[in-house]
């Protein structure tokens, strides 16, 4: 909905957490990079500005990946730049991708964890470190419970509510359950930054999209009324849920 309605940045964290992911990550034009579902493709933009030797987007439906296939240098399923470099989008589950074991020297996957069931989690994990070479860095943005502590019932809780009010399953971690995720999928974790889950404040909304493109944001909602009721909605749990909700970026290397 939020897409429809013309945001750009769907990350937890907004803008600034996925800059420090690819800054940690430090692509560079001899890297074979592995994007797990663009989505928007902000972050895919970024990432083809630093000509990786090769760019492959994995996405989950034809739909995505046309939008993905539209921000790549030419028109084919699978293109190459002014510099030769190889760009494809492929429409493939993210757990369980066609590239060849060690294809790839930096995957990363921003809010693409926190939607999966917890072997799923694990199998998507296991597929990272089956693409990437030995030293080759890994990259997450996700949804972060907090604090480590939080019983096991506010956590049911909250993944219960959020599932509900964004319509989508909803399952995030602690830090401590993030990184052993990452750490049980054989990487070393070398960059952890935690913070507020800011993808519906006001400050961040505007930073990220710009004044023109929240005000067009706010035109879309204004001329679609339905919409509003289940933004404020989806904005009253974020705030309910504040103390106990946020986002995590962690980069780590193949061990």
């Amino acid at each position: 909905m939020l897409g429809r309605l013309g945001k750009k940045v769907m990350r937890p964290g907004g803008l600034t957490p996925s800059l420090h992911m690819l800054d940690s990550l430090q692509i560079r034009p001899d890297d074979d990079v592995v994007d797990m579902w663009p989505g928007l493709g902000v972050t895919t933009g970024r990432t083809l500005a630093a000509h990786p030797r090769s760019y492959t987007a994995i996405e989950r439906g034809a739909a995505e990946a046309a939008r993905v296939r539209q921000m790549l240098t030419r028109t084919n399923h699978t293109r190459t730049d002014e510099t030769g470099a190889v760009q494809r989008c492929l429409v493939e589950p993210a757990h369980k991708t066609s590239l060849g074991d060690g294809a790839a020297s930096v995957v990363y996957g921003e809010a693409l964890l926190t939607l999966e069931p917890a072997k799923r989690k694990v199998a998507t994990v296991s597929e990272a470190a089956r693409l990437l070479r030995r030293g080759g860095r890994y990259g997450i943005h996700e949804l972060l419970l907090t604090p480590n502590s939080l019983p096991e019932a506010a956590k049911e809780d909250i993944e219960r509510t959020l599932t509900k009010v964004l319509h989508v399953g909803a399952r995030p971690l602690t830090a401590d359950e993030w990184r052993r995720l990452i750490e049980d999928g054989g990487f070393e974790v070398d960059f952890e930054e935690t913070g507020k889950l800011l993808l519906l404040d006001i400050p961040t909304f505007i930073s990220d999209e710009g004044v023109w493109g929240s005000t067009a944001f706010l035109g879309r909602c204004l001329a679609h009324p339905s919409v509003i009721p289940r933004i404020a909605e989806i904005w009253s749990v974020f705030r309910l849920y504040r103390d106990n909700i946020g986002a995590i970026v962690m980069t780590a290397h193949r061990v």
